[in-house]
């Protein structure tokens, strides 16, 4: 059977090619909001990271309804650390849209979202989106597609996609770049007639694949996804299988069943095939999971989600000024918020160590994890985190094996050398290099995934800002050797107590310092960033011995070059293996590992 009032699809992309606006305008001219009703731009960026950013985060579920069908939209992040995101909620869709920036053209994210997307064999709508750019070349994007998908291989069908024109920002679509644009409709057409209705057999059993976990302070977990056969009810007795756990089997029972309708989840007492559905009531519930009829339990193949790359200690802060500002601060605190993050985000994993003070968790990038700790920074949590690692692996004749990413930059003529040259020394390979003939060269390298640690911000520097760097991982390969992730030392304060502007008056001469005047340290803590390569103790807390002939106020003639204040992801990009960075809602304060300077010395004797 069809549901012909029913379509699912997902929008997917490169990071800032319009998605999300895309989405809102889809929400606006099917007639969601009420004609004087107040909308935010993004409207499916909910969360607060997410708008401060301009990135969405977590895939979001909304419908629309256009000549009486359901459009049943997923909006998925563009960001490679977020894949798995995007990975899991193709299982829910029947067809995608591949939104393309019209002057940037195909990107790494867009090669990795249309690979997933035909490997499951979906149909694909392509819209070249920003067309109203001044620099757009919409033609040439044309052409970048159509060789993007015979390098993926795509089927006949898949290659002979439609191909939409659109301007998210100005609300229009067109089928033809010469048409008079209007408002959306185009786009909707294009949906309705190219993306199938979905099927299933409405006599068999139930079966419903879980894609996407939400979380709900009073409900507790809600598990959303696709009903693929039969109906499901509220109150109705059914089997949760798994397809990667056979062992799997445990009866459960709907309590409360919900669709969605625009922005909100509507309360249901039935669904059948194709509609996209949130049950919740079901306490372990996990993604992957099959909830089916109790006479014919068959889980629906899953894939398994790509594992991490990339992990970090969370340390419970024992800092000489620890709990002075975070609301939690004991280990049961950090434990239960970290393993909480599982409930919703399928691609990190938590391990607790041979400590109760420490827990590995590995994720899929630095901005991956770097997310959840601003989240716990903003919930009140104070802990301590360590410089970013990457998971090895070995081969069958136990040779380690690193991750590997691809990473395509987009620079000025006159900065490629240096990107060239710093990459180098992080043992990159160029493997291509073309310049555009615009003043701007595109370099693609492979390089180690940890090499790319701590990089980002130094590439900013380097480009004057308007570098262009993404990444996507390739593969495994055989471990590339020992790179030096930092070559200035750290500035580190010898006493505990308050900064004074004499202290630091001397101390400035030594490199760039990270405090002002009136800030509280502590021995151990890094202060500054030195111009050599070893650390310095500096004693920044350091007051004049006044005399007969010397008075306190003659500090007042002293300058003090402004402090360096870095963010979140600075502080992460910045400290070395033997350092940590304390976390609390108020402060990012870096340190040694080792406080005391006698036993960091020791330790670092050991290990030379």
């Amino acid at each position: 059977m069809k549901r012909e009032d029913i379509r699912n699809i997902a929008i997917i992309a490169h990071v800032d090619h319009g998605k999300t606006t895309l989405v809102d305008e889809l929400l606006k001219q099917s007639g969601v909001f009420r004609a004087n009703q107040e909308v935010a731009e993004r409207v499916m960026d909910s969360g607060d990271i997410e708008r401060e950013r301009g990135i969405t985060i977590l895939s979001k579920n909304t419908a629309v309804t256009y000549k009486d069908i359901k459009i049943n939209i997923i909006d998925t992040p563009g960001h490679a650390d977020f894949g798995g995101e995007v990975e899991r909620v193709l299982k829910m869709v029947n067809g995608v849209i591949l939104v393309v920036d019209a002057f940037e053209g195909s990107m790494p994210q867009t090669k990795f979202v249309l690979r997933k997307a035909l490997e499951l064999s979906l149909p694909v709508i392509v819209c070249i989106n920003k067309i109203d750019r001044p620099e757009a070349r919409p033609t040439e994007v044309i052409d970048e597609v159509l060789e993007l998908l015979m390098d993926l291989e795509a089927s006949d069908e898949q290659l002979d996609c439609p191909f939409v024109f659109a301007s998210a920002k100005d609300g229009y679509a067109i089928n033809n770049l010469e048409d008079e644009p209007k408002d959306m409709m185009p786009l909707f057409e294009t949906i309705v007639k190219y993306i199938p209705a979905p099927e299933g057999d409405l006599d068999s059993g139930t079966q419903v694949l879980i894609s996407t976990i939400d979380y709900n302070e009073y409900v507790g977990r809600i598990g959303v996804g696709k009903v693929d056969n039969g109906t499901i009810k509220i109150n109705q007795e059914m089997v949760m299988v798994n397809h990667h756990e056979p062992d799997k089997c445990k009866k459960v029972k709907i309590s409360k069943l919900y669709e969605f309708d625009g922005l909100s989840k509507v309360d249901i007492t039935e669904a059948s095939i194709g509609s996209i559905v949130a049950i919740s009531g079901i306490a372990d519930i996990h993604i992957g999971d099959t909830l089916c009829s109790p006479e014919n339990p068959t889980p629906i193949p899953f894939q398994k989600i790509s594992e991490p790359t990339i992990a970090m200690h969370f340390l419970v802060n024992d800092s000489p000024l620890a709990g002075k500002e975070g609301k939690y601060v004991t280990s049961r605190h950090l434990r239960d918020r970290l393993f909480r993050e599982l409930n919703t985000d399928v691609s990190l994993r938590v391990e607790e160590t041979d400590t109760t003070e420490c827990f590995k968790v590995s994720g899929r990038g630095e901005l991956h994890l770097s997310v959840l700790i601003e989240n716990m920074r903003r919930e009140g949590y104070e802990f301590a985190v360590s410089k970013a690692e990457v998971l090895y692996q070995t081969d069958d004749k136990g040779k380690r094996l690193e991750p590997m990413e691809r990473a395509y930059i987009d620079v000025d003529d006159e900065y490629s050398g240096n990107v060239i040259q710093k990459l180098g020394e992080r043992k990159g390979e160029l493997l291509n290099m073309n310049s555009n003939g615009s003043g701007s060269t595109r370099l693609e390298f492979l390089i180690p995934a940890r090499g790319l640690i701590g990089y980002r911000g130094e590439f900013m520097t380097d480009t004057k800002g308007t570098g262009v760097l993404n990444t996507i991982f390739e593969d495994y390969a055989p471990f590339k050797g020992e790179i030096q992730y930092r070559k200035q030392g750290s500035l580190i304060a010898f006493e505990a107590g308050e900064a004074i502007t004499y202290g630091l008056f001397n101390a400035q001469e030594r490199g760039t310092l990270f405090i002002g005047p009136g800030d509280k340290v502590y021995a151990g803590m890094v202060v500054g960033q030195n111009g050599k390569a070893e650390d310095i103790e500096l004693n920044v807390c350091k007051t004049k011995k006044l005399t007969n002939t010397r008075s306190s106020s003659a500090d007042e003639a002293l300058k003090l070059t402004p402090p360096r204040i870095l963010s979140l992801e600075q502080c992460l990009e910045f400290i070395d293996t033997d350092e940590l960075l304390e976390i609390t809602p108020k402060s990012l304060r870096i340190r040694k590992k080792i406080l005391d300077p006698t036993l960091r010395k020791r330790a670092s004797m050991n290990k030379k």
